[in-house]
């Protein structure tokens, strides 16, 4: 019957992928973020920005304080804002995760391989954390990329931790994009579970998985200096919009340069 409607198959939307991301790793507490880094994708590649956690901000809604403690006052939205505006980009999407879903997504992959170039060891027993990890190309299992990325014990300090987690980054990028880590994605972020919150979809994770599969992760620290405010140790960020560091100079009676 020609009269008759013809119903129309439905229109299949070309998946979006994310072109910003924040991404966030909270310590034990749940509280504070001993990881900050913007996650950019474009044509030229996959570009991860570090954020020292103790970089010094002052927030409209929160005061002077390490950009660290922002998820802790203001969560997700509040971190998101002010590292879009201090890159001058705004972060679309985030990712969230604590150190439980790191430990669980590195036993799910059979551990990660990095290479340690010093000895890492020590101890601390009211923290239950014990790090004894040799030099040399390791493929660590969840618990030791734990202690890989916390330890901090020596001359480098955080800077040091922030060098490890670089390492890391990329070695979970590499092993996530191999074509039998895509296959096994959708048990892998269902082994995350609660400890990974994000606002992206499934399809999305893939998609940007994917992508990242056919280019090369460059990684950088931003760049700046440790210096002393109220007795406090921050770091001065070196953030690329001129007008976001004159906002966040600290003024000159209130500080010293550590060098």
């Amino acid at each position: 019957n020609t009269n008759e409607p013809s119903i129309a198959a439905p229109i299949q939307q070309p998946l979006v992928l994310p072109r910003e991301v924040l991404l966030l790793g909270v310590d034990q507490s749940g509280r504070l973020t001993d990881v900050i880094a913007s996650l950019n994708l474009s044509e030229e590649g996959l570009h991860l920005t570090q954020i020292p956690r103790d970089t010094f901000v002052r927030s409209s809604d929160h005061g002077e304080q390490k950009i660290n403690a922002l998820y802790y006052y203001g969560g997700v939205e509040a971190v998101s804002r002010q590292v879009s505006d201090l890159l001058g980009r705004q972060l679309e999407h985030h990712i969230v995760v604590n150190l439980k879903a790191l430990r669980q997504l590195a036993d799910a992959l059979g551990g990660l391989e990095v290479e340690v170039n010093k000895p890492l060891r020590y101890r601390d027993r009211s923290q239950g954390l014990s790090i004894n990890i040799p030099v040399g190309i390791q493929r660590l299992n969840g618990e030791q990329l734990e202690g890989f990325l916390r330890f901090r014990h020596d001359e480098m300090g955080d800077i040091g931790r922030l060098d490890r987690q670089k390492l890391l980054l990329k070695a979970l990028f590499d092993q996530l994009t191999r074509p039998e880590s895509l296959v096994r994605l959708p048990g892998l972020l269902a082994a995350a579970g609660k400890d990974m919150k994000t606002d992206l979809g499934p399809m999305e994770i893939g998609g940007l998985i994917t992508a990242m599969g056919g280019t090369t992760l460059e990684a950088e620290r931003l760049a700046g200096r440790p210096f002393m405010r109220d007795g406090i140790s921050y770091w001065q960020a070196e953030w690329p919009t001129p007008a976001s560091n004159a906002l966040l100079e600290p003024s000159t009676d209130r500080y010293d340069s550590v060098f």
